[in-house]
């Protein structure tokens, strides 16, 4: 839907860093002041807790890394090409549901990843399997366009988002070992969704 705002606050230290903070921040005056503005403008807001899905690749580089080295070209953010796609999984109920996914995912992963003509900026930033919320979901966050290194000279380019992401997902339908991977998934999966979400200014994930 538009007009739909994504907030991913990233804890290191899990469950009590995120109460500490949540505690100092009820206190701080420029926080309340926020709240009480921003209310105006929601309709609704939901909150959920994911813990980071260890899939075991090097390509996988996690909420950390992006958290701790905020992209920039030439003094410019990437943000005026980027996008970052969500794509949702609600698997059927059972405690073994998600690990089966996940086994069936990272075996797959590495075909789509390495597939011929995926283009040069997409990058899987993380998979969030959900802890507090709505259950058995999993979320896929992908980053697609901004800057890429693949001029005559070495130098930086800026590419459209969204031509990244058709270009990554056309290249993957031809991979036969990514497509085994997708039909065992959908055994297990109720219903799956996919967003296209603009970074903003200040989003380590520009």
């Amino acid at each position: 839907p538009l007009n739909t705002a994504f907030h991913v606050y990233h804890y290191p230290g899990g469950l009590s860093e995120r109460a500490t903070l949540r505690t100092q921040l009820a206190n701080e005056t420029e926080w309340k002041e926020y709240l009480k503005n921003v209310k105006g403008c929601m309709m609704e807001q939901r909150s959920g807790i994911f813990v980071e899905a260890k899939i075991g690749l090097d390509d996988v580089k996690g909420l950390k890394y992006y958290v701790d080295n905020p992209r920039k070209v030439g003094g410019a953010t990437d943000s005026t090409k980027s996008i970052i796609e969500l794509r949702k999984y609600q698997l059927q109920l059972g405690y073994d549901t998600v690990p089966k996914f996940l086994s069936i995912y990272s075996q797959a992963l590495p075909y789509k990843l390495r597939a011929p003509n995926t283009h040069s900026t997409t990058e899987l930033v993380t998979v969030l399997v959900s802890d507090v919320g709505s259950l058995n979901t999993v979320y896929e966050v992908w980053k697609h366009g901004g800057s890429g290194v693949d001029d005559a000279d070495g130098g930086a380019l800026m590419h459209c988002g969204m031509e990244a992401m058709e270009q990554s997902r056309q290249s993957s339908r031809g991979i036969q070992e990514w497509r085994e991977g997708i039909a065992e998934i959908a055994k297990l999966a109720i219903s799956f969704e996919s967003s296209v979400l603009k970074p903003s200014e200040f989003s380590p994930l520009k």
